[in-house]
């Protein structure tokens, strides 16, 4: 197997006591990974973000229709993902480290972003359609949607498999969850690659896999806590997160994105032949050079999974994860 960060097996985390009454005032959550190091998210909304300058070389890349307009549409997950895409404690402010990534891509490149939050589904739509630019929503890199879309990358990709808090189970492989609940979220690499263990187990002479589906991550852990179903196969840093806030849940197993033999790697999505791809590379290569990249990811506890460069378009998540 390539290589898997291996301080990602590990946000183990304490939730720091929040604040009560106002929601704009600071909470803090904090996440711990297994080198150590610790980091407190804040949640509120009145925060900062971490800023760079515009670069004029590479924002004269970009396309003219969306130099002209001046404004990024970017789009994201309406779901709350956190340390991903979620709100704030006021309920309506956008936080996270996708909109936290797509805001400094977007100064580089000169333009203002609109951050815009829709379901899973509607985020491919709307590429589609040219009515989003850019996608920034934990979006992973496959084979298939390479056929569609144009992709610069900028995170590893890992899932972690959440379990309900001293379960005693562990996921190394498709043998560990024959004939388990496990809920994964439709049109994902999560469930490609979890329809793929079950069939695996199958062809095994084990029980296949009983995949489950919510609509939402509120129904998927209530659903683990009343023992519906066993376990949830999400992204890494969401099972984490969740396990370090509740109290209730721990990540009992992790892949990489891609399968068994690629690190798989989250993306910036375009639709194919935008023109777009390439700019929003160099932007990601200019904040990791100087150092604004490395400032977000530490800032939500993700330093486990940067990237030392941003690719367009290498190999992703095969069709078939042989």
């Amino acid at each position: 197997m390539t290589r898997r960060s291996a301080a990602v097996l590990g946000l183990a985390a304490t939730l720091l006591l929040a604040a009560c009454g106002n929601p704009n005032e600071e909470r803090t959550t904090e996440v711990a990974a297994t080198s150590g190091a610790k980091t407190r998210i804040n949640t509120s909304p009145d925060r900062k973000r971490i800023t760079t300058a515009e670069v004029d070389a590479i924002a004269a890349q970009v396309p003219e229709k969306i130099r002209e307009r001046g404004t990024l549409e970017i789009v994201g997950s309406s779901g709350s993902a956190a340390p991903l895409t979620f709100y704030a404690t006021d309920n309506k402010t956008v936080i996270g480290v996708e909109p936290d990534l797509a805001h400094l891509v977007a100064d580089v490149l000169g333009l203002e972003p609109r951050i815009n939050t829709v379901s899973w589904e509607n985020i491919f739509i709307g590429l589609d359609s040219a009515k989003y630019d850019v996608g920034f929503s934990n979006i992973t890199v496959t084979e298939e949607r390479k056929e569609k879309y144009d992709f610069a990358t900028y995170r590893e990709d890992n899932l972690g498999f959440g379990a309900k808090k001293g379960s005693g189970l562990t996921v190394d492989g498709p043998e560990d969850v024959a004939g388990l609940k496990v809920a994964v979220s439709s049109g994902t690499n999560q469930e490609k690659l979890l329809v793929e263990w079950s069939k695996d187990n199958e062809q095994a002479g084990r029980e296949p896999v009983d995949i489950k589906y919510y609509q939402s991550e509120s129904d998927t852990y209530l659903a683990l806590q009343s023992g519906r179903i066993d376990l949830y196969l999400g992204p890494h840093p969401t099972a984490a997160y969740h396990a370090a806030t509740s109290g209730k849940t721990e990540v009992v197993g992790t892949y990489s994105g891609a399968g068994a033999t690629l690190q798989g790697l989250i993306a910036a999505t375009t639709k194919k032949d935008s023109g777009l791809a390439e700019p929003l590379a160099a932007a990601l290569d200019h904040v990791i050079e100087n150092g604004t990249y490395a400032k977000v990811l530490q800032r939500w506890g993700l330093s486990d999974e940067l990237v030392r460069t941003s690719e367009v378009n290498p190999p992703g998540l095969p069709r078939t994860n042989k």
